[in-house]
């Protein structure tokens, strides 16, 4: 794989919004490839390489794309161990979310997400909202060399 290219990660439970951000980050033909996990307990395994992903190539992801409410560990949870981590810390946040009350807002940029998007109902809305967060955080946004 080229190391240019890094992957994205979507942590998100619910498997109809899952199959609606992947298809629409195909859809944006990006050459990123994803990596859907379904809990935070999975998504800080794929960040830290270990239990099932132990095998998996090095490097952190362009952007996590990461749900709030989650069984076994919640996205604020994953977002607060991420920014604790010194090889985590920097990686792009985008928490992507039906919640829209205020206490997550505030607790998400209080932990250092680096946006808040509240999934939209509408199909075409999110697909829209989806392609521009894949574009921008794993096309356009520039990396610090690690």
């Amino acid at each position: 794989m080229n190391p240019e290219i890094r992957t994205i990660l979507l942590a998100e439970d619910s498997s109809a919004d899952a199959e609606m951000a992947l298809d629409a980050l195909r859809e944006a033909k990006l050459a990123n490839p994803v990596v859907h996990v379904e809990d935070g307990v999975e998504a800080l395994d794929y960040l830290f390489c270990r239990n099932s992903f132990s095998g998996r190539a090095r490097g952190n992801p362009a952007v996590v794309l990461l749900d709030i409410k989650m069984p076994r560990l919640d996205g604020l949870e994953v977002l607060q161990n991420m920014r604790s981590s010194e090889h985590l810390k920097r990686v792009p946040v985008v928490i992507l979310s039906s919640s829209r009350e205020e206490s997550d807002l505030v607790h998400s940029w209080n932990l250092g997400v680096n946006a808040y998007v509240v999934k939209p109902v509408d199909v075409s809305q999110f697909f829209s909202a989806v392609q521009t967060l894949g574009q921008f955080w794993a096309v356009l946004n520039e990396f610090p060399q690690e």
